[in-house]
């Protein structure tokens, strides 16, 4: 003898199947909106890394948010709240930072998947070329991903990682030296 199929449980199945056939956040994203959502990303961290304008430090905390956690992953050492990441940003820009003769940061080409009309991740490519104290090039190079999160109507950084390129690498690496001079044996 068969059993009639519970009522309840088939109701719980069509609303279990009738949100799972919903389309997600992401489906109503229209390129258009995406591409919005990676410019004003793209903007904000260039705005935010202009080694130029004041206050270097308070630009570069202005990416994240000013409560909860914030999970940065860099040199090694992992950060989980805003006071541990401005530390280490202000320790950076201390001992490192503030010594650089005519810094520029160089972004390279931003990857940008927004994944909802609410989350993003960027991950791209970074170069600093300047000058030591002496007066010698240098440069300080690495790529980085941030995940983004749209709270109270603002974009933030809630979790990042940096990976620098080893010193050994960068000196390797030409693409920022000009070609010599073309020279004429006799």
């Amino acid at each position: 003898m068969q059993r009639p199929p519970c009522i309840a449980c088939f109701t719980v199945a069509c609303a279990l199947s009738a949100i799972a056939c919903q389309p997600t956040s992401s489906a109503t994203l229209t390129d258009a909106r995406r591409a919005a959502i990676a410019d004003t990303l793209t903007t904000m961290i260039h705005n935010a890394y202009d080694l130029k304008a004041k206050d270097v430090v308070g630009r570069f905390m202005s990416l994240y948010p000013d409560t909860g956690r914030v999970i940065s992953a860099s040199g090694g050492r992992v950060t989980t709240t805003r006071a541990a990441l401005e530390s280490g940003i202000k320790s950076f820009w201390e001992y490192v930072g503030r010594n650089m003769q005519d810094p520029k940061w160089d972004w390279g080409t931003p990857q940008v998947d927004v994944l909802s009309p609410d989350a993003a991740v960027v991950t791209t490519t970074y170069r600093i070329p300047h000058r030591t104290p002496m007066g010698e090039p240098h440069t300080v190079a690495g790529a980085w991903t941030a995940v983004f999160a749209r709270r109270n109507g603002k974009w933030v950084i809630v979790q990042e990682h940096l990976s620098d390129v080893p010193a050994q690498a960068l000196a390797a690496d030409t693409s920022d030296v000009p070609p010599p001079a073309h020279v004429h044996q006799p």
